[in-house]
């Protein structure tokens, strides 16, 4: 094989690390066949090493589907239909989490579950690191659900999470980090909160299409109720979810290096960003995978004309 891989630091139960693969590598059909493999086994990839930074990158990603660009970030200067950028360079939101400041920061969360049509995955790759912190969480919601007991796993089977898409953090209702606070806001975090858009419906558990395996369906960020069962009862089962999710030993936290890439699969990955100093910068840069799983909808879609629907 034209490259080597090993597990996940202090994470046997998903994902991997590949080194030794080249440029000239991602032009190989056994290759790009195996990668694609290894993606659906493992959730996430580190790849390390891998030269030809933007180029690479783009290239890599178009291995594992169509590229598209992502809603919240159409308009932005510089905007780049296929690769945005997450910068933080001290003039954006930050919070206080647990008495520290923190730029970059988010929950626990699955990239576009505020809407019907969630993207297959993404490669971030750093551009500028922070002298401290900036590691990026992921939990492999597979894993997760292997490890519930199994009267929860009864219990869930069934269910469908209504997502309310609020992107002020502290409101997160299931999961919320403690002492949270928001301690500085910006226009465009403040046109996000404004735009109103309609609660969307995913399954508490599905099966990975490829193999059946049963996926722990919910994102801690935006998760409102359980449809159906606004009330008490519903409340206790969403909170139990995701308090099982978010357990410490069913994380990794990436300490990024210069050169890597990490590929996550969206459809099974819960991911957050662990924030830096709000006097250091972190700029990144993400391509989103397309996809639809078809297990989404928007509440009370009938209403909305097809103009309103969410878009992504």
């Amino acid at each position: 094989m034209a490259y080597r891989v090993s597990p996940l630091p202090g994470q046997s139960g998903f994902g991997a690390i590949v080194t030794e693969l080249t440029p000239n590598d991602l032009d190989k059909e056994d290759v790009k066949a195996s990668l694609r493999a290894l993606w659906i086994d493992a959730g996430v990839i580190v790849f390390r090493g891998l030269a030809g930074g933007e180029e690479s990158h783009l290239r890599l990603s178009r291995i594992f589907g169509t590229l598209q660009d992502h809603m919240m970030f159409r308009g932005q200067p510089d905007y780049h239909p296929e690769l945005i950028e997450l910068r933080y360079t001290g003039e954006q939101e930050t919070y206080e989490v647990d008495g520290e400041d923190r730029g970059a920061w988010l929950p626990w969360h699955s990239d576009l579950i505020y809407t019907d049509r969630i993207n297959r995955g993404g490669i971030l790759r750093p551009v500028v690191l922070p002298k401290s912190g900036g590691e990026t969480g992921f939990i492999d919601r597979i894993n997760a659900f292997n490890r519930l007991p199994e009267a929860l796993k009864a219990r869930f089977e069934g269910l469908n999470v209504l997502y309310l898409p609020d992107f002020d953090a502290t409101h997160q209702k299931y999961g919320r980090a403690a002492n949270l606070r928001l301690t500085r806001t910006t226009a465009r975090m403040q046109e996000a909160i404004a735009q109103k858009l309609p609660r969307t419906i995913h399954p508490l558990v599905y099966a990975q299409p490829e193999t059946g395996r049963k996926v722990l369906n919910v994102s801690p960020w935006f998760a409102n109720a359980i449809e159906g069962m606004e009330n008490a009862e519903g409340d206790a089962i969403l909170r139990a979810a995701i308090e099982h999710l978010v357990r410490p030993d069913l994380a990794y936290f990436h300490e990024w290096q210069p050169e890597d890439m990490v590929l996550w699969d969206n459809w099974r990955m819960t991911h957050s960003a662990k924030g830096v100093p709000t006097d250091d910068q972190r700029i990144m840069r993400r391509t989103t995978i397309a996809g639809d799983y078809a297990l989404g909808r928007v509440e009370g879609a009938e209403a909305f004309p097809d103009a309103l629907r969410i878009e992504v």
